[in-house]
């Protein structure tokens, strides 16, 4: 309760613009296996994490890692920051899961470090306040898939090809698969799939609830991403705090029973009485014109 008291306050605060980002060169950005991009014009606030590891596949390597926690403690403040989308730059896929060529020179111990270092990154991008959505354009296993499950909604290409396969390779989903699934899925579901390792196209993930959207892949191979773009645009216009302060009320409450996710509701509901957004949601309705809403 008190976390989501914390969390309701904190979206409370007014923006502030987001800060001046440098580098060494455009180069040594268009480098990084993580690239940030704040989209301009009618997508302003829209923030896209461009994953970009062609070497491995995506593979969730100890630099790309470090990166994405880098990205995500910067964007996590930055209250322009209205939709975080994930995508890839590697054509054919979103992110092939751990690796495995890193984690085969580990001993016992580096591994356990390693896979709680992999279950804290995507418990910041599931805590991430602002809406966050996965453009899966192609494979998405192993970790991949539960990078994808961290984040708020999915699109796919109908394609895609995704799975939570470690029993295939002697493991098990280490990274929050074995309990971010059955509370996507169900338990039943989320087992068989778990114990059987199968994978899932596009077309059969949006059939079992797994991805909000399946669309048909075009020749660019970037269909997901342009479905994810148009869902964070229908996103953009909406009162940013009251859409935060959702949630939050939503993440916290499937935690708890439901007298106390009422409680947690009530909470965010407070803390959203007193915005200027919702005096002007009110204002344009009574004058019948659109809300401009502007996040305090």
């Amino acid at each position: 309760m008190q976390r989501a008291l914390t969390s309701a306050l904190r979206l409370a605060r007014p923006w502030r613009p987001l800060p001046a980002r440098s580098c060494a060169s455009d180069g040594a950005a268009r480098d990084r296996e993580i690239q940030v991009r704040a989209l301009e014009g009618p997508d302003k606030g829209i923030t896209e994490i461009l994953m970009n590891r062609p070497h491995a596949r995506n593979a969730l390597g100890n630099i790309f890692v470090s990166q994405l926690l880098e990205a995500l403690a910067q964007l996590r403040d930055e209250r322009q920051v209205r939709v975080l989308l994930f995508r890839s730059g590697v054509k054919g896929v979103f992110c092939a899961g751990a690796d495995l060529k890193e984690r085969e020179q580990m001993n016992d111990a580096e591994v356990g470090v390693c896979v709680q270092r992999l279950r804290g990154l995507m418990n910041e991008i599931a805590a991430f306040p602002a809406p966050t959505i996965a453009a899966m354009d192609g494979y998405a296993l192993g970790g991949g898939l539960e990078l994808a499950l961290a984040c708020d909604l999915r699109v796919a290409a109908s394609s895609a090809v995704m799975g939570l396969i470690e029993t295939t390779r002697g493991l098990l989903p280490g990274a929050g698969g074995t309990q971010r699934l059955p509370r996507c899925l169900g338990v039943a579901l989320a087992k068989e799939l778990i114990f059987t390792g199968r994978r899932l196209s596009g077309a059969q993930a949006q059939a079992l609830g797994l991805v909000n959207h399946a669309v048909a892949q075009n020749e660019e191979g970037n269909a997901a991403y342009h479905r994810a773009r148009e869902l964070a645009q229908e996103i953009l216009p909406q009162a940013p705090i009251a859409v935060r302060l959702g949630k939050v009320a939503i993440d916290r409450g499937m935690e708890v029973d439901i007298a106390s996710g009422m409680a947690i509701e009530g909470i965010c509901y407070a803390q959203n009485i007193p915005t200027r957004d919702r005096l002007e949601g009110m204002a344009a309705f009574r004058e019948k014109r659109p809300p401009r809403f502007v996040g305090e």
